[in-house]
């Protein structure tokens, strides 16, 4: 069971507000996700994160450290954490690998199983990227939120997904925000803020 906590400093959350559950633990998912439509775009999307945000150093008990928004509910799982605000969310996870991944090996196989499991994914991109934890492979794409509990109401959200390899270990970085919103130069700074310990 995942343990909640709340960064100090922090604003309200509400997770009321609508589902927002990231593409991970895919074995849970339905592939009939993989069949809904694409919802709509808000024409003014919510989920900007603030010029004036403050970031804070995560240090996770999986080996790695990345700058997160203060304020952000963090919830603790077994192989990393969460940080959601609202619509906007990010997610990191680390998993047993054999190898570095590819351009080659993740359109083979992640994307495949990020179309199956995810809610009307659409991958934009799928290219390598270097950053100051190493290489990585970055996926670009768009889904459909979680309905909503009370109202079934859905968010077109756009996704940034970054893959870190070192010495066995495979981080995931999850990136996600409603569609529209300006989030490119703090979607930067947390994948560049991104260590292994």
């Amino acid at each position: 069971m995942n343990k909640s906590t709340r960064f100090p400093a922090g604003k309200a959350v509400l997770f009321a507000v609508i589902g927002l559950v990231p593409i991970f633990g895919m074995g849970l998912a339905s592939p009939a996700f993989s069949a809904e439509k694409p919802v709509p775009a808000e024409k003014n999307p919510p989920g900007d994160i603030p010029d004036t945000q403050v970031f804070i150093d995560y240090k996770a008990p999986q080996g790695f450290t990345i700058k997160v928004p203060e304020g952000w509910a963090r919830s603790d799982r077994a192989d990393g954490a969460s940080f959601v605000d609202k619509l906007d969310g990010v997610v990191v996870t680390v998993a047993n690998a054999t190898a570095a991944p590819s351009v080659e090996s993740v359109r083979n196989g992640e994307v495949p199983k990020l179309k199956v499991a995810g809610r009307a994914v659409t991958v934009a991109s799928v290219k390598a990227v270097k950053l100051p934890a190493g290489p990585a492979i970055r996926i670009v794409y768009t889904s459909n939120s979680e309905p909503n509990a009370v109202t079934s109401k859905q968010v077109r959200l756009e996704n940034e997904r970054y893959l870190y390899f070192k010495d066995g270990k495979l981080a995931t970085l999850e990136l996600y925000a409603p569609k529209g919103a300006d989030n490119v130069d703090q979607w930067q700074l947390m994948s560049k803020s991104f260590r292994w310990k």
